[in-house]
């Protein structure tokens, strides 16, 4: 996203991502040695344990973070946490981080700083271990309220963590807020555990006229605290979650029923493929608001309200899941599986869970008029945006948008005349190799140009990129000479011809053939559901072109038909989506020997190769789902088509907290296929978690426009009343397309299952 970045002078360097995987590495091998899973449920209730490994976590300077971000952050705070999640050790490390971010920074002028300082020493020495209780600060309406007057304490607060065995109580308390300091064991404290999921469990604490030294905080400190516990406590929750996600896999692989393992079911690997799909967007969307936060931007708060807001359903429901396919084996409190899912469901139970984190994101959105921030694209991304931005602005003009209006576009996100201006600027060009005569630019320039198209609502450009990078890997010479500058200028478009009767996501079932006759090549059969076959100058076909073949996908190749080749018919027909697609029949349609693409019988490796550069265009859609949340919002903030009443709804805010926080869970799936192909790696299954979420994701917003708007959102841009000109009833029929192209949803969860999780095919 986009960072505020603070500049650190050179002695001010924070820890890098190789700096982190060595601490997750080595706190990994720490916690084997010390809490191994067999005895974790036994240690946790052992004071004696805990104090053990509470000192043997300060020996490694854990007890230290959040006191200097040169030796650790908030993203190192997070990696600690999600590896004692996973072990199931409820080691304090919560509380010693919040006193660590409170107190190094903001020791008090009145009382003397002693207290605090001395308090520091101890616990990063690990003599002393710190419990946080938030009181009225905490997000959840029933954890009480401590007042601070005359310095003593008064009141009651709960859902207080590690209460019964720390030395130290660090209390938010009115007015003020102020942080009060109080040993354990002071006169007038009363410590009242309180059983649950939380293991060891929660405790109400009571002051009656505890003496106590006390801080005044600066304004928004006491918030900011509790929304670093909040992230803190996601860490914990999706480390334990991951841990008995782990375990599941396994068990699918093992577990035989009617004589095969069950991670063979179809049933069995989308599940899991949903699983890690949650996982990895949780993940991800912590580390951004991590990272966000020890980079000094401001908009840590808000990617962090959508990093909770998205974990606490997603991720109970993969412990949910973790059950479901462990079946009654993982029932048991013997097995480590009910641990995890107690941590998990209590964590993110906590500080006002899921509701408070949608919350704040609708305050942000709906009363402060904040947007879900840009993405950080780098020096060479982020100038490249401010570039595209700048050309938009004299070239896509209020006269072009009118077209655009009166005139669709001959295909969605498509228009003639724009590809051919974009060829003259060359970026119909921008991902090709400077050696073909593209711009070479990264992953992240590409995804500047995207999501600036899309967010001005212009149109995409030229089809044939997929064809053109893969005739710079298989064509010959000759085609790359006549093709490649052709596609750079605009002047040509292709379409695909992949899908039959019969043979949908199943490629490898086609049967249209093609035979070899002399110099030339017969074709026969019927392609089905093209886009833009109508309009465009060539299909890029698959035929079979040995029906003899060990295996299906070894008898396919790939050719350029010219869509006037006598014997090739086009019949369009109306899409749902409001754009034709078409059935073409070739009827001994001739083309010559050098139409072949690559290899015969290597048509295979195209059509993978083309599909994971289709799933990565289709993956970029999720910069239209921003744009399109947007436009939701204003329309929900509009007074003059609904009086501003919608955006008081509580219902409404709900919906639109939660919505935010799947689109920014969208856009981290895509931003994560973008970095590893930024690191020259194929995203497979990462490009088949975007793609998948991204189509879903474009069909509940559609539905919730609907839900939200009414009956306007129904109509038509023509239609008098319509709400957005039509704009969510256009996308609300697209979406299916998104689901369904590029492979449907299903076809990626299989993908994901088995090259992402290793399950059996």
């Amino acid at each position: 996203m986009a960072q505020e970045q603070t500049e650190f002078p050179p002695s001010a360097r924070l820890p890098g991502d190789e700096e982190r995987l060595m601490l997750q590495e080595s706190l990994r091998r720490l916690l084997a040695r010390h809490w191994p899973a067999e005895r974790a449920v036994e240690h946790a209730a052992d004071q004696q344990a805990l104090a053990s490994i509470w000192r043997v976590l300060a020996e490694q300077g854990l007890t230290s973070l959040g006191s200097n971000p040169q030796e650790g952050g908030l993203r190192e705070i997070a990696v600690a946490l999600e590896e004692l999640g996973r072990v199931a050790c409820p080691a304090p490390l919560i509380g010693a981080a919040l006193a660590n971010l409170a107190l190094s920074t903001h020791l008090p002028e009145e009382p003397a700083p002693g207290e605090a300082a001395a308090l520091l020493g101890a616990l990063h020495r690990g003599d002393a271990s710190v419990s946080f209780a938030f009181g009225s600060f905490d997000g959840d309406a029933q954890a009480g309220c401590v007042r601070f007057a005359k310095g003593t304490l008064h009141g009651r607060t709960a859902f207080v963590e590690a209460a019964s065995h720390a030395t130290h109580l660090l209390v938010l308390a009115e007015p003020g807020p102020v942080l009060a300091i109080v040993p354990c064991g002071a006169a007038g404290l009363t410590v009242t555990e309180t059983s649950g999921l939380a293991v060891p469990p929660l405790a109400t604490v009571s002051f009656d006229r505890v003496a106590a030294a006390a801080l005044q905080l600066p304004p928004g400190l006491a918030e900011d605290l509790r929304r670093i516990g909040g992230l803190a406590l996601l860490a914990r929750a999706l480390g334990a979650a991951r841990q008995g996600f782990d375990m599941a896999v396994a068990y699918a692989k093992e577990r035989q029923q009617f004589g095969q393992p069950i991670g063979r079911f179809q049933a069995i690997q989308h599940k899991l493929a949903n699983c890690l799909m949650a996982l990895e967007a949780a993940r991800l969307m912590l580390q951004n608001a991590a990272s966000t936060h020890d980079l000094g931007s401001e908009n840590w708060r808000i990617l962090g309200a959508a990093a909770r807001a998205f974990a606490g359903p997603a991720v109970r429901q993969v412990s949910l899941e973790t059950h479901h396919t462990l079946g009654a084996i993982g029932y048991s409190e013997e097995h480590e599986a009910p641990r995890h899912f107690r941590r998990t469901h209590a964590d993110l139970a906590r500080h006002g869970g899921v509701r408070q984190a949608r919350e704040e994101l609708a305050r942000a959105l709906l009363d402060q008029g904040a947007t879900l921030p840009e993405y950080d694209l780098g020096p060479a991304g982020n100038a490249f945006r401010d570039e595209v931005r700048a050309w938009l602005k004299e070239n896509w003009s209020s006269a072009s948008r009118k077209r655009e209006h009166d005139h669709a576009y001959e295909e969605w996100g498509y228009d003639t005349q724009f590809t051919r201006l974009l060829g003259r600027k060359g970026w119909n060009t921008m991902s090709w190799p400077r050696e073909y005569g593209g711009q070479g630019r990264t992953p992240y320039e590409q995804l500047a140009f995207m999501e600036e198209i899309q967010q001005a609502g212009a149109p995409m450009g030229g089809r044939g990129d997929i064809q053109a990078h893969a005739l710079m890997a298989f064509g010959t010479d000759e085609q790359k000479a006549e093709f490649l500058p052709r596609l750079a200028r605009g002047e040509i478009t292709f379409c695909l011809g992949y899908s039959e009767p019969g043979s949908g996501s199943d490629l490898a079932s086609m049967q249209t053939t093609a035979m070899r006759d002399g110099d030339e090549w017969v074709i026969n059969g019927q392609k089905i559901w093209t886009t833009a076959a109508e309009k465009a100058d060539y299909m890029w076909l698959a035929a079979r072109t040995d029906r003899n073949a060990a295996r299906p996908h070894a008898g396919i190749s790939i050719f350029i038909v010219p869509m006037n080749s006598p014997g090739l018919t086009v019949i369009p027909s109306m899409a749902m989506y409001g754009h034709t697609f078409c059935q073409e029949f070739l009827d001994n349609v001739r083309v010559p020997a050098s139409a072949l693409v690559g290899k015969v019988n290597d048509g295979w490796t195209i059509v993978t190769s083309a599909l994971a550069t289709e799933r990565m265009m289709m993956g970029s859609f999720i910069a239209n789902a921003r744009s399109e949340f947007e436009r939701l919002v204003r329309c929900v903030c509009s007074k003059t088509v609904f009086d501003g009443a919608l955006a008081d709804d509580g219902a409404v805010r709900d919906r639109i907290g939660a919505l935010a926080a799947e689109v920014e869970a969208g856009r981290q799936l895509f931003m994560n296929s973008i970095a590893l192909a930024e690191q020259g790696r194929v995203p497979v299954h990462e490009a088949a978690m975007s793609k998948a979420y991204m189509g879903e994701l474009m069909e509940r917003l559609g539905q919730t426009a609907l839900d939200i708007l009414g009956t306007g959102a129904t109509l038509s841009e023509d239609a008098e009343g319509a709400v957005a000109r039509g704009k969510f009833e256009q996308l609300l029929r697209y979406a299916i397309l998104t689901v369904i192209g590029g492979g449907t949803a299903e076809i990626q969860r299989n993908l994901i299952a088995q090259r992402g999780l290793g399950l059996p095919r």
